[in-house]
């Protein structure tokens, strides 16, 4: 989809024009000249009560004048002169579910009527036009219907001036639908092979520096922890490593790493079985930092930016790693594995070992890790943890520019004695108090060499229900973590 800015409404030929509409108060200047242009409909539909402009009502007026457009569509944005984000989210949202239905190739949205909270109107134009792609997405590729599902429209336009702002949004928004796209696939399309081919396919597009190390490689290395998980899988764990170089030669990058449990059985540990098909979800890290990569390779700020993935598929068999288990880690350090279903540190411990070799400047690693920490912040707040304050506040300051919620937790020494073992150096899970902490406390044994941060989100990465399906998230806060890091 074509995606354009104008700077009045008067300037712009359309099928549909979008118009903002308060419940009370003077309209912005682009809908007060399509209301006098329409003879004064917008004013009288308010003035009667049909139209109250309620926060995300909408309404579509056909044929108001072909002079301008096939047809108008309303928006109401409430009462006041700002709204929240989670308001702004919903008008934005309506808008898009109205658009996805209409036959309509063209459609121009007068958004400088829309105003958020604290937000200045480039942050506002950078989330219009993200959340509007967002919710032109759909998941394609599995029913039959799918060709009468994708939206007919081929050119968006935006009001605003700030070009920047216009590509920020739309490309946060290729990360999001790439990231989610990946998600939502099935465990059996969706391999740890599938997401090495999607990395070689972005080096191809993007010009990228690409590394597959596979199983055989991660042996020679020690990376013992990670192969583990995949032991009782018929699919081979790949680690991952995508190589965006913008910056200066010889810079030390940023890292992102994914974890990517492309279906997660539990292992040994088996999970109960219903609700296991949302296990798929289980990379939806890896698809966030896929995501990312998506959006900087299409931003191209001055930076240099390694993503790295641990991919594996953890299932019983005969050949499974075991509870009780013993392994060595890439570190040196030895674990014992009380549950195979605490998977998720394993890939990563030795994946943030090997990054040590990069000498990076930050790593962020993402991950679907604990149920605990979806008990501890629902489907609002991804958890943080961090090793470092500066980039505990500059994630949280990427998170509020970005409208994708992060809450900081507590990384206290104490809870690190929660996980000795008798046996081992460290054991894999510390009980059941905690145990977002104490998954990210072990996670922080690895990272002593590097400000590192770890990003809880098994409880923002996908909806359940009615609406299940990968959120996307956090590729927003990472793109613009990362893009706040530019030379």
């Amino acid at each position: 989809m074509n995606m354009a800015l104008f700077d009045r409404l008067s300037t712009v030929q359309a099928d549909l024009l979008v118009a903002f509409v308060p419940s009370e108060g003077d309209f912005s200047e682009s809908t007060a000249w399509l209301d006098a242009n329409a003879n004064g409909q917008i004013a009288q539909l308010r003035e009667s009560g049909v139209f109250k402009g309620g926060v995300a009502q909408t309404l579509l007026l056909p044929g108001v004048s072909q002079e301008f457009a096939q047809a108008v569509l309303l928006v109401g944005i409430g009462k006041d002169a700002t709204l929240s984000d989670m308001q702004a989210r919903k008008v934005v949202a309506a808008i898009a579910a109205q658009i996805k239905g209409l036959p309509f190739a063209s459609v121009a949205v007068a958004n400088a009527g829309l105003a958020i909270k604290r937000r200045s109107e480039s942050d506002t134009l950078a989330l219009v036009a993200q959340w509007l792609n967002e919710g032109f997405y759909n998941f394609l590729g599995f029913k039959k219907d799918d060709a009468e599902k994708t939206t007919k429209v081929t050119s968006l336009l935006l009001e605003g001036t700030d070009e920047a702002a216009l590509a920020i949004g739309t490309a946060t928004a290729k990360g999001s639908a790439f990231a989610r796209q990946l998600g939502n696939l099935p465990g059996n399309v969706c391999t740890p092979s599938y997401l090495a081919s999607k990395a070689q396919q972005l080096g191809e597009e993007y010009s990228i520096g690409v590394e597959l190390l596979d199983e055989s490689k991660m042996d020679e290395l020690g990376m013992h922890c990670l192969l583990s998980v995949g032991h009782g899988s018929d699919q081979p764990s790949y680690l991952i490593v995508m190589n965006y170089r913008g910056g200066e030669e010889g810079d030390a990058p940023h890292v992102l790493l994914g974890k990517g449990i492309t279906f997660d059985t539990g292992g040994i540990s088996l999970k109960p079985g219903p609700k296991m098909d949302e296990m798929k979800y289980d990379m939806c890290g890896a698809a966030s930092v896929f995501g990312t990569m998506k959006a900087i390779c299409e931003l191209k700020p001055k930076l240099n930016f390694t993503a790295v993935i641990a991919a594996a598929e953890n299932m019983p068999s005969g050949r499974a790693t075991k509870p009780g288990d013993i392994v060595k880690t890439m570190s040196g350090q030895t674990v014992e594995i009380l549950n195979t279903d605490a998977e998720g540190r394993l890939v990563l411990c030795d994946a943030l070992t090997y990054i040590e070799r990069f000498k990076p400047k930050s790593v962020v690693d993402i991950a679907t890790l604990t149920g605990a920490c979806v008990v501890a912040l629902g489907s609002v707040n991804s958890g943080m943890y961090a090793n470092n304050d500066d980039l505990a506040s500059e994630l949280k300051t990427a998170s509020q520019v970005s409208a994708d919620k992060l809450w900081q937790m507590p990384l206290d020494e104490e809870y690190q004695q929660q996980l000795d073992s008798n046996f081992a150096d460290i054991a894999n899970i510390g009980g059941p108090e905690a145990g977002s902490v104490t998954a990210a406390c072990f996670l922080s044994r690895f990272t002593g060499s590097y400000p590192w941060a770890h990003l809880d989100i098994a409880g923002t990465a996908w909806a359940g229900g009615a609406t299940k399906g990968a959120s996307g998230r956090p590729v927003a806060l990472l793109t613009r973590y990362l893009l706040s890091k530019e030379a």
